[in-house]
């Protein structure tokens, strides 16, 4: 695909997502107050654009090359047997297999500090909507994205085959993000919602919540978080830039020299 398709397929998708997710945040508000041109908009944008021209390809490079790694170590019969299986049995079992691993995994980067300097960037917004759910270091795509298709991949699912699936896990991702709070009842505890992600995104960086789809890992495993309110703060307590380049080079510069860089320095 050419540039000039590129940017006709981003600026395609954002209208799209924005008139989709813009009415159902003003008609089911979480925080009826927030605009639409709300504080860092600006930054998100950049984070989208960044995600659509510059970095979706290179993330899909790296999870492609480990795949294509893996696929030769794979014996043929195994990879029948998998392939021969119905395709709502093969989505079921990536979904349940891949909901347990990016759980630990998730819940690894708020634990490990390593880690946790490529997450924190995600954790940076303080306004949470569609737009911002696209707020994330590519390097921690390469990491999170990795982790959801690692089941799909080590046990030989045709991955083209559950295209529908990969897509129907990146509008949920921008769903759970958005300004959106539902009463669904006991349905959340199965399927998740905003309001149980948004606690997610609370200051305090081990709040819980870790779950990708469905929160029945939480439940499981003592790390839901529910309360009847939305959080008071989202983002961070620690500082951080909050120019596009800066969050880009933070995480990847020793402190020592990211602290003497001017462009660095536009911190909360």
């Amino acid at each position: 695909m050419d540039f000039v398709n590129i940017l006709i397929v981003t600026g395609a998708s954002l209208l799209f997502l924005a008139i989709v997710f813009i009415p159902i945040e003003k008609a089911f508000p979480a925080k009826a107050k927030q605009k639409i041109l709300r504080p860092r908009w600006v930054l998100d944008l950049c984070y989208f654009l960044g995600q659509y021209l510059l970095w979706s390809s290179l993330v899909l490079k790296a999870i492609n090359f480990f795949a294509n790694w893996y696929d030769t170590q794979i014996s043929y019969e195994f990879k029948t047997i998998i392939s021969n299986q119905p395709i709502w049995l093969q989505s079921i079992e990536v979904i349940l297999l891949s909901d347990f691993l990016i759980y630990w995994a998730h819940r690894l980067q708020h634990k490990n500090d390593f880690l946790w300097r490529f997450h924190k960037v995600h954790h940076t917004a303080e306004t949470l909507d569609w737009l911002a759910a696209h707020r994330e270091h590519p390097l921690d795509s390469i990491y999170t994205v990795g982790i959801i298709n690692l089941p799909a991949i080590l046990l030989g699912f045709n991955l083209e085959a559950l295209t529908i699936l990969v897509a129907f896990r990146g509008i949920w991702a921008i769903y759970i993000h958005s300004n959106v709070r539902l009463n669904i009842g006991f349905i959340k505890k199965v399927i998740g919602s905003p309001d149980l992600h948004h606690w997610h995104h609370d200051k305090e960086r081990d709040r819980g919540n870790y779950a990708n789809i469905s929160p029945l890992m939480d439940i499981l495993f003592g790390t839901y978080v529910c309360p009847n309110h939305e959080p008071e703060h989202f983002g961070i307590k620690e500082k951080f830039p909050n120019t596009y380049i800066g969050q880009m080079l933070k995480p990847i510069l020793p402190e020592k020299i990211s602290s003497k860089i001017n462009f660095l320095q536009n911190e909360k």
